[in-house]
């Protein structure tokens, strides 16, 4: 194949051009797969940042309030709930409205937190909208371990906007998610919308 990138040491070659289109090697490696390497994804499955016990004596969600909202991620701020980029997200712009008081039931919630809380997951959705275009989300609570919650011990909305066409085979045979935005960003993009919307 003409005009292929030389690969790095231990490195197969990269897919050429020609006349403006990519030309994909039939063999990329000696088992004839591709592979989109993402060693950050190395820390979230080693459960870095993530609590051995669930959250109960160290919980990510109780610190997170304590610091800027760009080191934080935060979007926006309630009286008894805040809004909080996720630092492993399914999508672009997936947010989780926690409640500041640390708490693992939704059962356990005030009725006031109950209230805030289903009320930022609603500016959640005006804000994903508005700033990312979202076409529908997955929203939901992953309450317990056994159901999923990454920090059992304090409650947390996911909010996950979607958008047609958004799956593909990735997380479905590479088992990996490629996102087209850093956190940073969304998380400045997501606010501005979130002030707008008020």
């Amino acid at each position: 194949m003409a005009d292929q990138v030389p690969p790095g040491p231990g490195l197969p070659a990269a897919p050429a051009r020609r006349d403006g289109v990519m030309q994909v090697p039939e063999e990329i490696a000696p088992d004839g797969l591709m592979r989109l390497w993402m060693p950050h994804r190395m820390a979230y499955i080693k459960g870095e940042n993530k609590p051995a016990d669930g959250g109960a004596t160290y919980c990510p969600f109780d610190e997170i309030p304590k610091m800027s909202d760009a080191d934080g991620l935060v979007v926006a701020r309630g009286e008894l709930v805040y809004a909080v980029l996720n630092l492993y997200p399914y999508n672009s712009g997936h947010l989780m409205v926690v409640p500041y008081r640390h708490v693992a039931d939704y059962t356990d919630l005030t009725e006031s937190e109950t209230a805030e809380l289903a009320d930022f997951t609603k500016r959640s959705m005006v804000a994903l909208r508005d700033a990312l275009q979202a076409q529908g989300f997955n929203i939901g609570i992953n309450l317990g371990q056994v159901a999923g919650a990454g920090i059992a011990a304090h409650l947390h909305q996911h909010v996950v906007p979607r958008w047609g066409g958004d799956s593909n085979y990735m997380p479905v045979v590479g088992r990996t998610k490629v996102l087209p935005q850093l956190l940073a960003d969304t998380r400045v993009i997501l606010a501005a919308a979130w002030r707008a919307g008020k």
